[in-house]
């Protein structure tokens, strides 16, 4: 089944439309069940969802991780970073550049790049590997921003809201048709970060 542009439209927008009441809720706990809830929601069903048509009736995915506050981090960003640019080949889009654009430091856990999408519309972009990874998350890493995509969890430069809680499995994790961005060693963390989206292929 070939997904329609509209579907896509639509899809992007509910996205949006879920990231935006994770940022108008006061309570990170409770826009986190309702993010998780929501994105379930999608993934089953949606024309756009990632998972295939055929698995979308028994799809038992969209597991998440009960929400741990030591998780939610506010951090300025650290541009004091030398200039890289990666070039990342996609099935659907083409070469995606990333330029790097700083470091978020996460207090004992490490720290991640952030990159900003070099391409049309732009956007900032945080994946995540950690040492879950290809255990109890997806082998490939998650993401926890793409604002291109709708993925934003809020703040700016001098506090960047890096929840780790909303940590999500990228495309490619539900049909080897996608092909993601996927974490470098930038965005590698030795710790383990249990929470979030948990694996479902």
């Amino acid at each position: 089944m070939e997904i329609g542009q509209f579907d896509v439209l639509d899809w992007r927008r509910r996205v949006a439309e879920i990231y935006r009441a994770v940022r108008a809720e006061t309570g990170p706990a409770a826009a986190h069940t309702a993010w998780a809830e929501a994105r379930r929601d999608l993934l089953a069903s949606h024309p756009a969802s990632p998972v295939p048509p055929g698995a979308r009736a028994s799809f038992s995915g969209g597991r998440v991780a009960p929400y741990d506050p030591a998780f939610r981090f506010v951090v300025p960003l650290d541009a004091k970073v030398e200039p890289e640019r990666r070039d990342v080949q996609t099935g659907t889009d083409g070469v995606v550049p990333f330029e790097r654009i700083g470091r978020a430091h996460l207090p004992g856990l490490g720290a991640l790049d952030v990159w900003w999408l070099g391409s049309y519309g732009g956007g900032i972009f945080i994946p995540l590997r950690d040492s879950t990874s290809g255990r109890t998350t997806y082998g490939g890493g998650r993401y926890v921003l793409d604002t291109t995509k709708g993925a934003d969890l809020g703040g700016d430069v001098d506090g960047l809201v890096v929840d780790l809680n909303f940590a999500y499995q990228p495309s490619c994790a539900y049909d080897e048709a996608w092909a993601c961005p996927l974490p470098g060693p930038g965005n590698t963390l030795a710790a383990e970060v249990p929470v979030g989206e948990l694996y479902a292929p």
